[in-house]
């Protein structure tokens, strides 16, 4: 075949599959493409790589987004042609690179960003990955699949997350969902009451595991189905009362597919999520309203140190933001900076109503050079409405902030704190702040944050958060705060789901639907 017509063979090529790459690009790709055939005819890493794109589904990707279907096709003409066909090879070798480039990209760092869903992920530096350049190296070590896997997230949760999906995917179809539970009379179904859907319920619990396939049948709602619907309720965030009231029968009436679907988002998520960054590092997951600090070891294994509830932002109007940044300070006996939207929606209309409850409430007035005033005029609360001043709580028992706030600066004003009001971590819904994010055991938080110095010790914490006197520290060693977003999350095996808080899977999944992969 003649140069010009080669070249017209690739530029075809290359606008088939609707991408722009430069001349060098094109002539890298022609490199790589040449490994995908021996003696004219595809080899078999040419074979292993498309049996990777027909399988990317497994990693909760698209095939389709990749060639996959057109490329085996071609694959099995080539293989079962009687002679070598060098212009179909040639076209083939090209397309598969192509297609594995993108699919290598797409695995290791998304396929949208994080910033097209409102993360924002700044504080750590992006994952650097060339899927080009990483795809021939594989090429000239003659091994994809390492290439592969080096792409995959390397973050723990990742690979149990792809085992979840394959469990759920495998659900999809079950004779256990070939209809959806009915509405038990009076609203809810109790232990002791009859159920048309018995069996029906024992057959989606044992299928999801939450029940031993030893269960027998019964025909009233035993302990055995209770204990089963309280394993159920605890994987996806609710009250485990053991009753299927509306919100649980919901819950029940999700099908494997769907479950599956929110299972590939969370994976997808992870790719951009910053989870690794150094050694130590603290996580809330907002839908799942928890908090987890953890060290990672040299082997790149998960250790927990500390885990505990949190409350969040209201999802209706003061949604917690997903960013993470670096903790560089604690404060003890904190003051509360009562924030310009609250004191002109919250404070002012409480003040105008009672004068005394800047008293009650341990406030006070401070203007822009650090003056003090407690006496409460039509005049200083106009001038807060202006700006001119602001209003604070001294630090004590009815702070908002509790007795310890944990900083880490950025442009949301969003911190970490401890709270007065512990009766709201007995919640299962926690979304309830102004956005701040409210910790259950703030001792146990700070004795990880400051575990690398021996000075602070529990007692010498306690000491601080009880002193009543605003004191602040800088930390040695600032560690990386990140607030996630993720509503599957596994632990020891076991997978749990979470309502979609504030609405960013929706987000995400139309995000998706808008990815254009490969024509």
């Amino acid at each position: 075949m003649g140069v010009r017509a080669f070249n017209w063979l690739v530029v075809v090529c290359l606008f088939s599959a609707s991408i722009f790459v430069s001349r060098a690009d094109a002539q890298e790709m022609h490199g790589a493409g040449s490994a995908w055939l021996t003696d004219g005819r595809p080899n078999a890493m040419a074979v292993e790589a498309v049996e990777f794109l027909v399988n990317a589904d497994v990693d909760g990707l698209e095939p389709q987004d990749y060639l996959a279907s057109d490329l085996q096709a071609q694959l099995r003409v080539l293989l079962d042609s009687a002679r070598p066909d060098p212009i179909g090879a040639t076209a083939f070798a090209q397309r598969l690179t192509l297609a594995m480039s993108r699919y290598l990209n797409d695995l290791a760092l998304g396929r949208v960003t994080a910033r097209e869903v409102h993360h924002q992920f700044d504080g750590a530096a992006p994952r650097v990955y060339d899927a080009q350049l990483e795809l021939q190296s594989a090429l000239d070590a003659g091994d994809i699949q390492s290439a592969v896997e080096q792409a995959r997230p390397t973050f723990p949760l990742y690979p149990a997350l792809r085992h979840a999906l394959a469990q759920y995917r495998e659900l999809v179809g079950h004779t256990a969902w070939q209809t959806d539970l009915p509405t038990p009379a009076g609203k809810k179904l109790e232990e002791g009451q009859q159920y048309s859907a018995l069996e029906l319920l024992r057959k989606r619990l044992v299928a999801l595991g939450d029940l031993p396939a030893s269960a027998p049948s019964s025909s009233v709602y035993d302990v055995t189905l209770v204990q089963g619907v309280k394993s159920f309720q605890r994987r996806h965030g609710l009250t485990d009362d053991g009753v299927i009231g509306p919100q649980t029968l919901v819950a029940l009436n999700t099908s494997p597919a769907q479950r599956a679907e929110q299972i590939a988002l969370s994976m997808e998520r992870l790719r951009w999520t910053p989870l690794h960054q150094g050694d130590r590092l603290i996580a809330v997951n907002l839908p799942g309203f928890m908090l987890y600090a953890y060290e990672i070891d040299k082997q790149g294994q998960v250790r927990i140190d500390v885990e505990m509830r949190v409350v969040v932002g209201r999802s209706l109007n003061h949604r917690t933001p997903v960013f993470d940044e670096d903790m560089r300070f604690i404060e003890f006996s904190p003051y509360w900076n009562v924030p310009p939207s609250i004191a002109r929606g919250e404070t002012i209309p409480a003040l105008r109503k009672d004068p005394n409850y800047l008293q009650k409430q341990q406030m006070e007035f401070v203007d822009s050079a650090g003056n003090v005033s407690t006496t409460v005029t039509p005049e200083k609360i106009q001038a807060v409405l202006n700006g001119q001043l602001r209003i604070r709580q001294r630090p004590g028992a009815h702070n908002a902030l509790g007795a310890i706030k944990f900083i880490f600066p950025n442009n949301d004003n969003i911190f970490l704190h401890h709270t007065p009001s512990t009766h709201l971590f007995a919640r299962d819904r926690r979304d309830l702040s102004h956005g701040c994010i409210r910790v259950e055991e703030p001792v146990e938080l700070a004795k990880f944050v400051l575990a690398n110095d021996p000075e602070w010790t529990e007692d010498r914490i306690r000491e601080a958060m009880d002193a009543g006197t605003s004191k602040t520290i800088r930390l040695k060693d600032p560690i990386p705060v990140l607030i996630g977003y993720s509503t599957v999350l596994t632990r020891n095996g076991t997978v749990f789901f979470y309502p979609d808080l504030y609405g960013h899977d929706a987000t995400l999944r139309k995000a998706l639907s808008q990815y254009k992969g490969l024509q």
